[in-house]
């Protein structure tokens, strides 16, 4: 049974996902309600999956990671064994931050991060490329991001959720 949010609820994850590293006293403020109730409410958004963990917005560039990579990539098969062993092996390639399984000509996107350019071509050509079921990829290095903004849009959320009360 999945747990049905109440209004301070959703505050209290759009609050969190602005700034996660506010204190609970100031979450309270911002939402309405006294610290303890609201330390209860977050344990258990936690507990129940809403919020998964806590990070910082590392800038990859200042830390020498220059390059930005999306790989398309197809696989041989598409059994169900097959595309969870390609899943483990992302997982396990620590250039890979994100991997997303799609529906269409592509089978998975990944976005990779690179420190230079000859990094993420000797991670393709060493790793990727001759991964096992691996058929094609296709890369586009990123020339800059336009916008990158985490979880969802709660102001939508609470639309929609107003206009069907």
């Amino acid at each position: 049974m999945v747990h049905r949010l109440d209004p301070i609820d959703r505050k209290i994850l759009a609050e969190l996902q602005a700034d996660g590293r506010m204190t609970n006293v100031e979450l309270a403020k911002r939402v309405g309600i006294s610290a303890p109730p609201c330390l209860r409410r977050v344990r258990t958004l936690e507990e129940q999956g809403f919020i998964r963990g806590y990070h910082a917005d590392v800038d990859p560039r200042e830390l020498g990671f220059e390059v930005q990579v999306f790989a398309m990539v197809g696989l041989q098969s598409q059994a169900e064994a097959d595309l969870r062993a390609f899943e483990d092996r992302c997982r396990a390639w620590p250039l890979v931050r994100e991997c997303h399984m799609l529906n269409g000509e592509v089978d998975f996107i990944l976005k990779c991060v690179a420190p230079d350019l000859s990094t993420f071509q000797s991670f393709l050509t060493g790793e990727l490329l001759t991964s096992p079921n691996v058929a094609s990829v296709k890369t586009s290095l990123v020339i800059r991001g336009a916008k990158d903004d985490p979880g969802v849009p709660f102001d939508v959320l609470e639309e929609r959720l107003s206009r069907s009360a």
